[in-house]
């Protein structure tokens, strides 16, 4: 076990060690307010993704089917389906593509991923009470139309992982059964075991707000840092268990929670034990990660900790979990970078 890992939080940010410390020595003691401003990246900084976004938005599938079906791994893929299916209008230039040529799997795959994300965007993300009899109307035509197209990839190419991460998200909108949902977690890690987009997805549906409980939640979350290898991803989720814990609790209590002796103690471990760690490799989408966990030790007061995430980070911002604090997450990310500078 490295030894910087048996230290406090705060010793052990200061330590500078892992790949995260070479970040830190590269630098420097500059403020962190002067490293980069604030900056939202839907591609996070990654250029064939970025030109794939630009595609989707031009609706060129003539281009951007091909790059999609260059792309080998299966939780890039994914990753990539999920990132362009946030483009406005791919339901649009994806239906006609489908009237042309109904095989293609990768075609109905984005079209199912987009219906998803469009039926979030119809009910938008307001709590059940608040959702209209329209919206609600919108949203669950919007995910059978999915729910559909999902499964047909999935019986068409049944190695693939990406038609069961996004089902995952439909049978949680649509409120299928929990044994729906956990065969559908169940298949996608069979295709990707630790895949970390679908752990998050699991811990979701394990939430409270969704007919779970805390004590499922955080044993989820728990369960699965223990058992990923020491530097995985995944320890991700026991810190994003308790921002949902916080999410929950009233004004008070909230900061009170997440700065207790026993909490602290938990988010530094997950911390040391994957985006601390020596052995941690940044993946593509690892800036989510460390938001979370930069935003979660601010508010813990744990700054220096804190500090060397938001160094690592140089201003890239993820929406989530910043859009909790404000509705402007570059605003909220900035000010806590800020308070944390010093």
């Amino acid at each position: 076990m490295p030894l910087f890992r048996r230290r406090s939080g705060e010793e052990a940010a200061q330590s500078g060690a892992g790949w995260l410390g070479r970040v830190r020595r590269a630098v420097g003691s500059t403020p962190v307010a002067a490293v980069a401003a604030p900056r939202l990246d839907p591609a996070l900084g990654d250029e064939s993704l970025r030109l794939m976004l630009g595609q989707a938005a031009a609706g060129d599938w003539a281009a951007l089917g091909p790059a999609l079906a260059a792309v080998g791994d299966g939780a890039d893929l994914t990753g990539r389906v999920g990132a362009i299916a946030e483009v406005p209008r791919v339901e649009e230039w994806t239906a006609r593509a489908l009237a042309d040529r109904p095989e293609d799997a990768l075609a109905l795959l984005l079209s199912g991923a987009r219906h998803v994300t469009w039926a979030w965007e119809a009910r938008t993300g307001a709590r059940a009470k608040h959702v209209s009899e329209k919206q609600w109307q919108v949203f669950h035509e919007r995910l059978d139309i999915a729910e559909e197209q999902l499964l047909e990839v999935a019986e068409r190419e049944p190695s693939w992982l990406a038609p069961w991460y996004f089902l995952q998200i439909s049978a949680r909108g649509a409120s299928l059964p929990a044994e729906v949902a956990t065969c559908r977690f169940e298949a996608a890690v069979r295709r990707a075991p630790g895949h970390p987009a679908s752990h998050r997805q699991r811990l979701q549906q394990l939430c409270a707000k969704w007919g779970g409980s805390h004590e499922e939640m955080h044993a989820f979350a728990r369960s699965s840092m223990l058992a990923a290898p020491e530097g995985s991803q995944l320890g991700e989720l026991v810190v994003l268990a308790h921002l949902e814990r916080w999410l929950d609790l009233p004004d008070g209590e909230d900061r009170a929670y997440l700065a207790s002796a026993e909490v602290v103690a938990e988010l530094q471990e997950a911390a040391f034990r994957s985006v601390l760690h020596p052995d941690f490799t940044p993946v593509r989408g690892w800036q989510g990660s460390f938001n979370a966990f930069a935003m979660a030790f601010s508010l813990a007061g744990q700054r220096k900790t804190a500090r060397l995430l938001f160094e690592a980070l140089d201003g890239a911002v993820t929406e989530s979990p910043w859009h909790f604090l404000s509705g402007d997450p570059l605003k909220a990310f900035a000010s806590h970078r800020d308070r944390c500078a010093y």
